[in-house]
């Protein structure tokens, strides 16, 4: 485990601690350092041979015994997947409303201390994205913003929402923490999802990475997806930003994170995704502050294998973080989602590319959404590009479900 400057991380706003927090301290309590080495290839062996997979055979399967395993790995998590999901993959896009922020994270390249433009879409900007996007036949799209609560918080977000629901019946929100409040009046707008990275589960490290701005307060963060869930969110992404901590550390609290919320939210649907540290365009303030630690592509593909072998009905979303090379690699070992078409610049579907409208990261896949289905399918999946499309649209459905379904007001 990483061994930032010693530092006590302080409860801003006294911040409840969630009831995720608890169980993360029991399990830390019982690992030892550099737990993940102590496994031998014979532990690793009875992993795979395990069905389902405990939670030790889990840990067996992020060890460096597990190396050589890799292609025993893959072929079971092939299995679990088709077993689950069959060869469909869900496309969505990214949309960036807006990268103002208050935050100083020392790896973001929308720090509030780096010197970029800020930007905050209009209504009328945020319908021009919406209709650009729409244009490329997706129906799921993902909002997200910077940190100033000032300027983007809930209203701002609710508004946006609602532009965006007159063309998407899938919308989701990958913005900074709420109240449960705030979330309720994003989800009436018609928000269905939320997208949150912890960062890194490590406590001090994440202080260390975060010295100011309200991103500070770890147990606000930590307990927002609960507060999602409660406020009428139907599906939760969870994650860990690859790159800051040990992989194999992050990986199993976001493991146990994921196993906390399907216990107590059983009717919600908990994804995970798998972003890897990428650079911004130029460094954001504090790089040299902290190490990173690097994921190579051999460890990601044992961290979505050993991923999936452990939560087979899980959906993982793969970003255009990774190369498209890769990404078709990976697609059949537990990949259910992809992003597609991507800009992470401020309206970054319709506004001029400029020296002013910086991405907050690069990204090593530009292939447009035509480009990744033509992909996908030629790898022998089927995208979607829609979820819930008939509500959205209003198309009848066909008599005989509407039977099926007890509608007897169908029309046929």
């Amino acid at each position: 485990m990483a061994q930032p400057p010693k530092q006590v991380q302080e409860q801003a706003h006294n911040t409840p601690i969630p009831g995720f927090y608890a169980v993360l301290k029991q399990a830390e309590a019982t690992l030892p350092p550099q737990w993940f080495t102590q496994y031998t290839p014979q532990q690793v062996a009875a992993a795979l041979h395990e069905s389902p997979l405990s939670l030790e055979g889990f840990k067996a399967l992020l060890s460096p015994a597990a190396e050589p395993f890799l292609e025993q790995m893959a072929r079971k998590a092939k299995t679990l997947t088709q077993q689950h999901f069959g060869r469909a993959v869900q496309f969505f896009t990214p949309l960036y409303l807006a990268n103002h922020c208050t935050n100083r994270c020392l790896y973001c390249g929308f720090s509030t201390k780096r010197r970029i433009a800020r930007h905050m879409l209009t209504p009328q900007q945020v319908e021009a994205e919406a209709q650009a996007i729409h244009a490329t036949g997706l129906r799921s799209v993902l909002a997200l913003t910077g940190d100033a609560p000032g300027l983007t918080g809930a209203p701002y977000l609710a508004d946006c929402v609602g532009i965006l629901a007159r063309y998407f019946p899938a919308i989701g929100i990958e913005v900074p923490p709420m109240h449960t409040a705030e979330y309720r009046t994003v989800v009436a707008a018609g928000a269905s999802s939320m997208t949150l990275f912890q960062e890194t589960y490590n406590e001090a490290l994440y202080a260390h990475l975060h010295p100011a701005g309200p991103k500070r307060d770890y147990m606000f963060r930590l307990g927002a997806p609960e507060r999602a869930l409660q406020a009428g969110m139907r599906q939760v992404t969870l994650g860990a930003l690859l790159g800051l901590e040990a992989w194999q550390d992050d990986l199993l609290r976001l493991v146990l994170h994921v196993r906390y919320m399907q216990q107590h939210f059983p009717e919600a649907e908990i994804s995970v995704s798998l972003p890897r540290l990428r650079p911004c365009t130029e460094p954001a303030e504090g790089n040299a502050a902290f190490t990173t630690t690097p994921v190579t592509d051999a460890a990601f593909v044992q961290i979505i294998t050993a991923l999936r072998c452990f939560l087979p009905q899980v959906g993982i979303t793969l970003s255009s973080r990774e190369a498209p090379h890769l990404r078709e690699c990976l697609l059949p070992l537990g990949v259910t989602k992809l992003s597609a078409g991507v800009s992470t610049r401020v309206g970054g579907h319709t506004l001029e590319e400029n020296g002013e409208n910086t991405p907050q990261f690069a990204i090593a896949d530009e292939r447009s959404v035509e480009e990744m289905m033509q992909a996908v399918e030629a790898q022998g999946y089927q995208p979607i590009l829609a979820d819930w499309l008939l509500a959205l649209e209003k198309a009848p459905l066909p008599k005989a479900v509407c039977t099926a379904l007890g509608n007897m007001n169908e029309v046929s």
